[in-house]
């Protein structure tokens, strides 16, 4: 039987929310080179897929004790985090990566109530930036943080190493081992594709770069 991360991966890869393509990689903001691309909003439009990754999120949230609320981090993380919510039947918030320049000026949408204990939630961890400031938005504002929920993580050392610093814990349905794991297994990728999309995990900026000297 198939654990629960690659479930959640197959998942992901059938509906092509997550694409592998280490001979023709995408093209991050950044101009580098990656050989996925992830964007599990495309799940909304699944209700089945959408529907067991809300179960799976239910079951992982009791490992973060009783909590308050739940906080979706703006954008991606606001769907999963009220349709959690919802289920839970907790309150929602969502909080952006910067406060508005009008109107209110929020950085946290919702009524936050300081002092109560919220799980943040997240779609993707690559190297936890996005996740932690959020984190850190809803510390400075009186909120206490459960940790933090995501569907999928590319498992970069220094997101480990950023949660560990900033001493929040943090759990993914999902991540890259599993992901591989599964594309290979069902014929996504073959073996070469393999170890060539695990070198990619190790160093993306020097895989990046080696891509760019051979074109």
């Amino acid at each position: 039987m198939k654990s629960q991360e690659q479930q959640v991966a197959q998942h992901l890869l059938q509906i092509k929310a997550i694409k592998l393509s280490p001979q023709n990689p995408f093209v991050w903001a950044s101009g580098r080179r990656s050989p996925i691309y992830c964007d599990n909003r495309v799940s909304l439009s699944h209700a089945e897929v959408r529907t067991f990754l809300i179960e799976q999120m239910v079951a992982q949230s009791s490992q973060f004790g009783e909590f308050y609320g739940v906080a979706g981090v703006a954008t991606a993380g606001i769907p999963h985090g009220a349709l959690l919510a919802d289920r839970l039947n907790v309150p929602f918030i969502y909080i952006r990566s910067k406060a508005k320049a009008h109107g209110r000026q929020n950085q946290i949408e919702g009524e936050l109530h300081p002092g109560e204990r919220y799980l943040v939630v997240e779609d993707l961890i690559s190297t936890g930036g996005s996740s932690l400031l959020a984190v850190d938005a809803l510390r400075d504002a009186g909120g206490k943080v459960a940790g933090v929920l995501a569907l999928f993580t590319y498992g970069f050392a220094e997101a480990q190493t950023a949660f560990e610093k900033a001493n929040c814990s943090f759990l993914t349905l999902s991540n890259y081992d599993a992901l591989l794991q599964e594309a290979l297994a069902t014929g996504y990728i073959d073996e070469p594709q393999q170890q060539l999309l695990a070198s990619w995990r190790k160093d993306p900026a020097a895989w990046s770069d080696q891509f760019l000297s051979r074109q």
